[in-house]
């Protein structure tokens, strides 16, 4: 893949790690720049915990995985799991985000979810997109710094996640290399819920299973699914 900024925007820690995280490994790999942004930490997600608890685990979860797939990290952590609101305060802050990092790819949530969360941060990363490239979007007012320079997101593509299937219908396929998916392999089993520790689901091989089926289709040994916001014919970027 050719040297590209891809930012991932979750609803939680831990979503675009699997849902986005092998590319961001490849990405990286191919010497490019990969940022993972989480709207919530994700604090609500564990039976036995206390939320303080699972919280400060669940932070420190997300900056290791970072670390090992060579991403940078963001949470929003006075935002809470469950009630992420879908409003132009948080688009907001992305937008920032968004400017500060200028991303090739922005990498969403699909709109259609079992979970709220996603689809509140599916609409937030659409908006952010929007305002971080309108002009004459929070300049500077009353000697207050800009917000940053204007910046449009080349594209945005929707992540492939089991609990936003309804009507996913992917049309781009990235193929991740073999060191890509063993770095993305050893971080992603540094997080409980994703071992299956919470509720049992087995995150880990689902999303194994799905880069292998993914690279099938895609002529490859693995694979991440994506659908674009473009009307575009099906394509395998390299």
């Amino acid at each position: 893949m050719a040297a590209r900024t891809v930012m991932a925007v979750g609803g939680h820690i831990g979503d675009m790690d699997l849902a986005a995280g092998p590319l961001l490994a490849q990405v990286v790999n191919d010497g490019g720049r990969a940022v993972l942004v989480a709207l919530t930490p994700g604090e609500r997600g564990h039976p036995r915990l206390g939320v303080d608890e699972y919280k400060a685990q669940k932070i420190a979860e997300g900056q290791a995985f970072a670390a090992g797939i060579g991403a940078e990290f963001h949470v929003f952590d006075d935002l809470s799991d469950g009630f992420l609101p879908a409003t132009d305060d948080v688009a907001a802050r992305v937008a920032r985000l968004i400017r500060a990092v200028r991303p090739d790819w922005l990498i969403a949530h699909w709109r259609n979810s079992i979970h709220t969360d996603h689809e509140n941060a599916s609409t937030v990363a659409e908006r952010a997109r929007f305002l971080a490239g309108l002009p004459g979007w929070a300049p500077g007012d009353g000697g207050a710094p800009s917000d940053g320079e204007r910046h449009g997101v080349g594209r945005l593509f929707y992540a492939e996640n089991w609990e936003d299937a309804h009507g996913f219908a992917a049309d781009t396929y990235l193929p991740v290399s073999a060191d890509a998916y063993e770095r993305w392999r050893a971080a992603i089993e540094g997080q409980a819920f994703a071992r299956g520790e919470t509720y049992g689901f087995r995150y880990i091989d689902y999303y194994t299973a799905q880069l292998t089926l993914r690279g099938c289709l895609a002529r490859t040994d693995r694979a991440v699914a994506l659908a674009s916001s473009d009307d575009a014919p099906v394509e395998v970027l390299t």
